[in-house]
């Protein structure tokens, strides 16, 4: 089958298309056969182990796991002995967690595993930049205990998770003012946004406004701004916070002061709700632009420019 190896830590160009087997799923796997993946932020620092620390866990010199890809949308065409919960011919999507392996043609998943079936509105390209953006949004808006009537505002809103966490947050009854480019004012409204503040002309830093919840998602916005934005008892969520920001969130936490961060929990329940919020119009994907797995290094190179919209899909198989 065609993979994707990530050969060494560094730019897209070590991200090279190679044959390898097609792997047998064992009695309590399904083999997937994956028609869509996608690049998200996750892929993109491990690709290039930033931050350092990326190497202790996942290799020094290069990832262990070669095949790089955690969500993907695919159909069943074999399943193990014990497995009972699918069948072949299913449709489904998720995320293959710690494991990766989405960029190839195939993948052997445990039944076990963050997935569920696809909602049938949706084409495998949608379904597969579902799960990254909306299962991080979906846990730190949990964990904030997000109420109907407050006010939540979203740093970095037209990005894969911003996106999501703007949909998110209005269906738990927010108000949702979205901080992005003005070129995004349009998406975030069609998404669901009461309010667009365009970063570019408006300075975020001298508004009035506050908020119960701030929720930073793509780690620009100092901690000292984010701050400066809630209300008194409200909660900051520093979604994609480096080693500066934990640090302060740590000092904020000893102080008594309501600070989210740190990694997310992937489960079945929040796939299955999401899947829910879809079937219920409440949630829909939003994809900037589709590349095919032989143009995978292409598709890095647009995620590293910075200014993608929700986004990057990846056809795999049509």
């Amino acid at each position: 089958m065609k993979a994707v190896h990530c050969t060494a830590y560094g730019s897209p160009e070590v991200l090279k298309l190679v044959e390898i087997p097609k792997p047998l799923p064992q009695s309590h796997e399904l083999l997937v056969r994956i028609h869509a993946t996608a690049v998200n932020s996750g892929d993109v620092r491990i690709r290039k182990a930033d931050p350092w620390a990326v190497r202790l866990f996942f290799g020094f010199s290069k990832p262990r796991k070669s095949v790089l890809g955690g969500v993907f949308s695919g159909e069943v065409v074999e399943v193990g002995s014990e497995v009972s919960k699918f069948k072949v011919g299913d449709s489904i999507f998720g995320s293959t967690g710690m494991g990766f392996g989405a960029y190839a043609e195939f993948k052997a998943i445990p039944e076990t595993a963050t997935l569920t079936l696809k909602p049938e509105s949706l084409n495998h390209v949608e379904a597969a930049t579902i799960p990254f953006g909306a299962m991080t949004a979906l846990d730190f808006i949990r964990k904030a205990k997000i109420q109907p009537g407050q006010k939540v505002l979203i740093y970095g809103a037209s990005g894969a998770v911003g996106s999501a966490a703007v949909q998110l947050a209005k269906s738990f009854g927010a108000e949702v003012t979205a901080v992005c480019s003005g070129a995004n004012a349009l998406l975030m409204q069609r998404i669901g946004a009461d309010k667009v503040i365009n970063y570019l002309k408006e300075d975020l830093s001298i508004a009035n406004e506050k908020y119960d919840v701030v929720y930073e998602t793509v780690n620009k916005l100092s901690f000292s701004d984010c701050t400066k934005h809630l209300k008194k008892g409200g909660t900051l969520i520093l979604g994609a916070s480096g080693f500066g920001q934990m640090l302060r969130a740590g000092l904020a936490k000893m102080a008594g002061r309501k600070v989210l961060t740190g990694l997310i929990k992937e489960s079945v329940e929040s796939m299955n709700f999401i899947k829910n919020q879809i079937d219920d119009g409440k949630f829909q994907p939003v994809l900037d632009q589709v590349f095919t797995l032989d143009q995978i290094a292409e598709a890095h190179k647009y995620v590293d420019l910075g200014h993608k919209k929700g986004n990057v899909g990846i056809l795999v198989a049509p």
